[in-house]
């Protein structure tokens, strides 16, 4: 049997711009810096940062009042960042550019009162964040994780509507419930296309 190894392999953009971050702050700055959640799915690079001195923690209340925090590559939601901001925290953004796009996509979308659904995993950090971009209380954010899932989906506006998808999930993962939104909802667009 022949491997091949594909070539550049490694961590995406994001996540090697998110180190870095983490590892200027600690040498700038030095320990403890917090970062909010784990800066990439990867047990050696975390404990690495973590024997420099990075406390990774999930909750902003596990951060003192006017210490240094660095929101992951995942992103967060405006309710952390306000948090972040009232706590008088020293906030660095490691969020991906990509993610970030998704997250304007999304408050985009609720100012023009539109609802949007998410393609992703729940729980994921990601997901959390690019949620807790929508505010419009007449509208309405859904996630969906399945075709199964977008069959059962209920929305209060099926006119204005649109879709993004959670940055790590490659179109394999995503095309089954794409094809299913735009049955379901046919007058859904992609949310980039607006």
């Amino acid at each position: 049997m022949q491997i091949l190894l594909a070539n550049p392999r490694g961590f995406c953009a994001g996540v090697d711009r998110a180190i870095s971050i983490v590892e200027n702050a600690l040498a700038i700055y030095g320990a403890p810096i917090y970062v909010r959640h784990e800066v990439v799915h990867n047990r050696y690079v975390v404990d690495s940062l973590r024997e420099r001195g990075a406390i990774f923690i999930e909750q902003i209340s596990e951060v003192p009042d006017g210490a240094i925090l660095i929101f992951s590559a995942h992103g967060v939601s405006q309710a952390v960042r306000n948090e972040a901001k009232s706590r008088d925290l020293t906030v660095f953004d490691a969020t991906c550019p990509l993610v970030t796009k998704v997250h304007m996509e999304v408050a985009r979308a609720s100012r023009r009162g539109e609802e949007s659904i998410l393609i992703g995993h729940a729980g994921h950090p990601e997901v959390e964040g690019t949620m807790g971009q929508y505010s419009n209380p007449e509208g309405g954010m859904y996630l969906v994780e399945s075709p199964d899932d977008v069959w059962k989906l209920t929305v209060k506006n099926e006119e204005k509507l649109s879709f993004m998808t959670q940055t790590t999930l490659s179109v394999d993962d995503t095309s089954d419930v794409i094809d299913a939104l735009r049955k379901r909802f046919p007058k859904i667009v992609r949310s980039a296309q607006r």
